[in-house]
């Protein structure tokens, strides 16, 4: 597979088998996301790899997460919804936990040691697809919070950026659209083309 055909055939993949994924799959993958480009050569990125029972804790954070902003934890209808939150690292066979740690360098920006991580997740889910497994990056307010920051030991200015879910897809993905890139490409050619922009 090239990698402009890993590129537009990519999906999110968000049922996958319970089939455990083999371990020289996850440092393929793993590997993809140590080439990314990042400024400075400061290598920010972070990698948890959760298998079996090591994905219970996630689930536990990620309920502890959800209790704080409940006024009635104890309510049925509160503790189904704390159950869902336990089992959510559960719907792959393994997730990859990315996450930042920029450089304390002065001469380094923060926003690109992010950057250079976002860009990490990228190599590694086209990666995944090209090794024909499902990939989903799943984000979201949880995982920004201070605890999930704690279960995984980052410091102060650490932060995790995602969760890849990773495994064997349960059935084919639909073809995807977008945009021309013409529609959201204006080409350049003179100065006077930047007037009125800047």
């Amino acid at each position: 597979m090239d990698v402009l055909e890993a590129i537009k055939t990519r999906r999110s993949v968000g049922l996958v088998s319970d089939k455990p994924v083999p371990q020289e799959l996850l440092e393929q993958i793993l590997e993809a996301g140590t080439w990314a480009p990042c400024h400075h050569r400061t290598e920010p990125w972070r990698f948890f790899v959760l298998t079996g029972e090591g994905r219970k804790p996630l689930g536990e954070v990620l309920a502890k997460i959800a209790e704080k902003d409940m006024d009635d934890p104890s309510s049925e209808t509160n503790q189904k919804k704390l159950a869902k939150r336990l089992k959510k690292p559960f719907r792959a066979p393994a997730v990859i936990v990315v996450a930042a740690e920029p450089t304390d360098d002065p001469k380094v920006i923060a926003k690109e040691e992010y950057g250079a991580v976002y860009s990490s997740i990228q190599n590694m889910l086209l990666t995944a697809h090209s090794l024909n497994l499902g990939g989903f990056w799943r984000t979201g307010k949880p995982t920004y919070d201070p605890l999930m920051k704690d279960l995984f030991g980052l410091p102060e200015d650490g932060e995790v950026l995602g969760f890849l879910y990773i495994g064997f897809p349960e059935k084919e993905v639909p073809a995807g659209a977008r945009k021309h890139f013409n529609d959201v490409t204006k080409w350049i050619s003179t100065e006077d083309g930047l007037k009125g922009k800047m």
